[in-house]
């Protein structure tokens, strides 16, 4: 059985490649071995400055369906949780008694027509005084006022949900006594929700309306939601110095859903064709940042580079290299000018061999 380690076994070539070429020396000394080093190139790309922040996720309406006139529920015709289209029938009270005071009024408003038809008519004809007509008038008008009103609260025996949306829960049953602004369920509109996060007052200025968020959640951490924002508000919260701000994000496969978290990245800026490197590449000495530039011999350079932005996997660079250039990315820890090193493509593991612990 073979018991070297598979990182001996995958660079053992490479290794006796740098000894033999110690051997090899034209001055007859000794030479330090090329170093095996993971590699990367200077690739110009678009770079974004984010803000990131946690959100909650909102309906973008939301209506409770409350009852406007007292009685005893008949019948909730609704699946909970499905979707529901505006005017749809959520729910249906006891109406015989109020049915019947419409159909009274029906018929004394029809009542009041017919006496007004007969006034008018002899009125016409000279045989009924203006105030007889007055009378019949105001009467007819009035019959019809209260037929409006008594048919407006049968109406309202009949709960219909105001928007097209996704129906919540029952919040009563068939059978139940509901008082005037007893609630029966909720209706939320989901097609396009709203996403708000709080933001520091230092960012009042950066984060402008109509800018690009992404959204991902715990819920469905493969998924991406792209939107924008909508409102930034301009009254900051004089506890806590921040601001809140609403994103409008689609949601056509219905995968949001109102009170779920939501980590949202909201575009500050964005740079064309900067130039980056991973992150990994770039060190410090002091104040200042450098790389090791690979050359067409395999040697390296220590090079200074300026920095712009900087997140978990890339840096900008805004000075000190080109495009297309190689950069050690991993492997750089026992390296110095002119060293001779072994290019190795990133996601082989060179940073092992380079001396990375």
């Amino acid at each position: 059985m073979n018991s070297r380690p598979p990182s001996i076994r995958r660079f053992a070539p490479l290794l006796l490649w740098a000894v033999a070429s110690c051997a090899r020396s034209h001055s007859g000394g000794f030479q330090m071995p090329p170093v095996p080093v993971e590699v990367a190139e200077v690739r110009s790309e678009t770079v974004r400055d984010e803000f990131k922040a946690l959100g909650t996720v909102e309906a973008r309406e939301t209506v409770k369906v409350v009852n406007e006139v007292a009685g005893v529920v008949r019948a909730l015709p609704f699946a909970e949780g499905h979707p529901v289209v505006r005017g749809q029938l959520l729910a249906r009270l006891d109406d015989r008694e109020i049915g019947a005071e419409a159909r009274r009024a029906e018929a004394l408003r029809d009542q009041a027509h017919t006496q007004y038809e007969r006034v008018k008519q002899l009125f016409d004809s000279q045989a009924a005084s203006q105030q007889e007509m007055d009378d019949a008038s105001s009467a007819l008008k009035v019959a019809e006022a209260n037929y409006a009103l008594a048919q407006a609260r049968h109406d309202k025996t009949r709960l219909v949900s105001p928007l097209s949306g996704v129906v919540g829960r029952r919040l009563v049953s068939p059978g139940a006594y509901l008082g005037v602004g007893d609630a029966v369920t909720e209706v939320a509109s989901v097609d396009v929700m709203k996403v708000s996060f709080a933001a520091p007052e230092r960012y009042l200025g950066r984060l402008r309306s109509g800018a690009t968020v992404v959204v991902t959640t715990t819920a469905f951490p493969s998924e991406v939601f792209l939107g924008r924002i909508d409102v930034v508000d301009p009254i900051l919260d004089p506890a806590t110095r921040t601001f809140q701000v609403v994103a409008r994000v689609p949601n056509p496969k219905r995968w949001l859903r109102p009170g779920m978290s939501a980590d949202v990245s909201a575009t500050l800026a964005e740079r064309a064709h900067s130039l980056t490197v991973p992150d990994e590449a770039v060190f410090a000495q002091g104040d200042q940042s450098f790389v090791y530039v690979v050359k067409p011999d395999s040697t390296v350079a220590r090079q200074p580079i300026s920095i712009g932005s900087r997140d978990s996997s890339r840096v900008e660079v805004m000075g000190g290299l080109a495009a297309g250039q190689r950069v050690v990315r991993a492997g750089y820890q026992k390296l110095f000018d002119g060293a001779h090193v072994v290019p190795v493509p990133a996601g082989l593991g060179a940073g092992a061999s380079g001396g990375s612990r």
